[in-house]
């Protein structure tokens, strides 16, 4: 990390990108990651779960399912936080949604994050969090999008156009078990990475931009931030991107982008 970044200045931008549009609209459409994911961190009643950088609640939801009680999401949109919350009172789960707020050490039976942390700006201090807060013997369970992938293409793609602060490392690095093993260190016993795919269905190219510019904030600060040629140019590299992965020929548009679901054993 390069000591001159601004990381205060970096993660306030990351606030006001992730507030932009309505972040629940896309999460509401890759539940099932964070079903998957819960699942194979055998949460059990009684089990104290945090779903970090929560988003509107997907991990958290799929937890609570399972440990009944004592799950918490945190994140630093509030309005995704008040949308978890109507999630949660909707199917009469019991979880609890806060901004970020430091955690007693060794809190957490299980701390989870599906495509959260691997945001944040400094990893070495993520993935400290995510051990620090995970008790001895606990799991830590994350899904991650891969550098070579569908998502980890169109980040890429974004990035060309609207670079990143210098000095701040890829998000994609979290999809790598070199970088994974590098990041939680003697802090896991053990480490579990397997990739997967998840399918996504639009009905055609055109609408899956439409949605994205709505609704997911890098794509839609990622279109304000470039002139209107350079606009042009940023839907014509996304367009030409997504044509090439589209599985489904030309009756829709359907995606099967990869990503791995880690789960690492705290020491």
């Amino acid at each position: 990390m390069n000591e001159s970044v601004d990381l205060g200045g970096v993660k306030e931008a990351q606030q006001k990108t992730w507030a932009e549009g309505d972040f629940a609209m896309v999460a509401g459409r890759i539940m099932s990651v964070a079903e998957h994911l819960a699942e194979a961190l055998r949460i059990v009643p009684g089990d104290r779960v945090l779903d970090v950088a929560c988003g509107s609640g997907n991990g958290a939801i799929a937890a609570a399912r399972s440990a009944w009680d004592s799950v918490v999401g945190v994140d630093f949109v509030p309005a995704l936080l008040e949308r978890a919350r109507e999630r949660a009172a909707v199917e009469r789960l019991e979880a609890e949604f806060v901004e970020e707020l430091p955690f007693e050490e060794a809190r957490f039976d299980v701390v989870m994050s599906i495509f959260g942390a691997m945001f944040a700006p400094d990893q070495e201090k993520a993935a400290a969090e995510l051990l620090r807060v995970c008790k001895p013997g606990g799991r830590i369970g994350m899904a991650n999008w891969v550098p070579d992938s569908g998502v980890g293409n169109i980040f890429m793609t974004i990035a060309k156009h609207v670079p990143p602060p210098p000095g701040i490392k890829p998000p994609l690095l979290w999809g790598v078990e070199e970088q994974l093993r590098e990041l939680f260190g003697d802090g896991i016993s053990a480490l579990s990475v397997e990739r997967r795919v998840f399918r996504q269905t639009f009905p055609s190219v055109d609408a899956w931009l439409d949605f994205f510019r709505t609704y997911f904030g890098p794509v839609k600060v990622a279109f304000e931030q470039v002139s209107a040629e350079g606009e042009a140019a940023l839907e014509a590299d996304l367009r030409d991107l997504l044509e090439r992965a589209n599985t489904a020929g030309g009756a829709a548009l359907v995606l099967e982008p990869e990503y791995v679901e880690v789960i690492a054993a705290r020491a």
